[in-house]
């Protein structure tokens, strides 16, 4: 082997992931100084408890995270998740020229632009690939293998606990509270799944891919984002008889009005049609598809959570930095020339399926109808069913901008024959 001195590491956090990436470090050390060329040490391992951590050497334990990451290392890993102090932290290491591999994606969808600069303004590296979809190679394809290409779209599944909730609802017909208590019994679930089920986590990982496809900054707050709280077992019922199901979805695409180009991202349920690849994607796991003019379609699947999953990509990031500093190289830089506006999801077209409660007689539909084109909605199929003395009436839209669809249903609600907007959900993964 070549006579290198170690690459020196300090880790910021070791919960489930911390301890995976502990893990990874010691089981495959011969493997990873032949792949990179050098030694690579971990040199101190920052934590709020010591006592806690009694499955790493307490020699390598510190409360003092500052001071790790101030001292003789080259490469900060940070696994600690959250804005502060992981933001404080890691712009002092980027400053001091020190590369940087996180798996943080809530800091990363606010703070990304001012990490980027810190790290071009040293020379170092921000390496990033952990932050979304867990070990999924995601992030690299679109700001390498991809970069010569036009991304026209990015649609995925991005949240396994979500995803988890829903496909146990399409299964088995459980309601919504049903599914969420068998994903914390399970393990699926937080014992507060706000950031998941309320759409937060999946919006910080819409932010980072729309940044990276289509080189424009986004933040988490640009994002439209939708939970699934309000999905239930009649949703899943009625997407089930139109041959689709329901997924989170997070979607970010280039939308081209004349010849002004904008970026469409959002985080909200919709029914997809059983035959698009999403569909089938099941439990915990995630998916990505991606669309470019000259790759044409793909699709990334895998674990998108979970220690093992998550510290491999982990890895990944660390040895493509520790390789960059035994060769002298760079990794890529932040590209955000483009700056493309982020357009307001109420100018955005998207697609409904509208399930109402309406009275059984004649002259129902027409009234509902003449709403829709009141609104310049163009309808794509209608089915109703008759009761005694009311109907179930189904409708599904063609493209329209989301704010005229919502108009429609605000209006459809308030007419007499109308006894309640019993659901409303978008549709996506068809032709418009």
């Amino acid at each position: 082997m070549p006579s290198q001195k170690p690459i020196k590491v300090a880790l910021l956090g070791c919960g489930t992931v911390g301890t995976e990436v502990v893990r990874l470090l010691v089981d495959q050390a011969d493997d990873l100084t032949a792949r990179v060329g050098a030694p690579v040490e971990l040199a101190g391992i920052a934590v709020r408890k010591p006592n806690k951590h009694r499955e790493v050497p307490a020699d390598l334990l510190t409360t003092d995270a500052a001071a790790l990451v101030a001292s003789d290392v080259d490469v900060v890993v940070e696994v600690i998740g959250g804005i502060e102090p992981a933001r404080t932290l890691l712009l002092d290491a980027l400053r001091a020229g020190k590369s940087v591999v996180t798996a943080n994606k809530a800091l990363l969808a606010e703070h990304s632009g001012e990490l980027s600069a810190a790290a071009d303004a040293s020379g170092a590296d921000l390496y990033f690939e952990a932050s979304v979809a867990g070990a999924i190679p995601l992030l690299r394809p679109l700001r390498e293998s991809l970069a010569g290409d036009r991304i026209t779209r990015v649609m995925g599944i991005v949240n396994g606990t979500t995803n988890f909730i829903l496909s146990g609802m399409d299964s088995t017909g459980a309601g919504y509270a049903e599914a969420l208590e068998e994903a914390t019994r399970l393990g699926y679930a937080e014992a507060d799944p706000t950031a998941d089920v309320d759409g937060f986590d999946a919006a910080s990982k819409a932010a980072i891919l729309a940044s990276l496809a289509f080189h424009s900054r986004v933040t988490a707050a640009d994002v439209h984002r939708e939970g699934i709280a309000s999905v239930s077992a009649a949703d899943i019922a009625a997407a089930r008889a139109l041959g689709r199901t329901v997924k989170l979805l997070a979607i970010c695409e280039r939308v081209t009005e004349g010849d002004q180009e904008s970026v469409s991202v959002r985080v909200h349920p919709a029914m997809i049609p059983r035959s698009h690849p999403l569909a089938g994607v099941s439990g915990a796991f995630n998916a990505v598809f991606v669309e470019a003019d000259a790759a044409g379609e793909m699709m990334f699947y895998g674990q998108g959570a979970g220690g093992a999953p998550t510290a491999s990509a982990v890895l990944g990031d660390l040895v493509a930095v520790a390789r960059n500093l035994v060769q002298g190289g760079r990794g890529p830089r932040e590209s955000a020339y483009a700056a493309l506006p982020v357009r307001p999801m109420g100018q955005t077209p998207t697609r409904y399926h509208i399930s109402l409660d309406v009275a059984d007689r004649a002259g129902v539909l027409s009234q509902v109808a003449a709403v829709f084109a009141e609104h310049d909605v163009s309808i794509a199929a209608v089915r109703q069913e008759g009761r005694v003395d009311d109907a179930s009436l189904v409708v599904v839209t063609h493209a329209a901008t989301d704010a005229a669809l919502r108009s429609t249903v605000d209006k459809i609600g308030g007419l007499p024959v109308v006894r309640e907007v019993v659901s409303v959900m978008r549709v996506e993964g068809e032709e418009t």
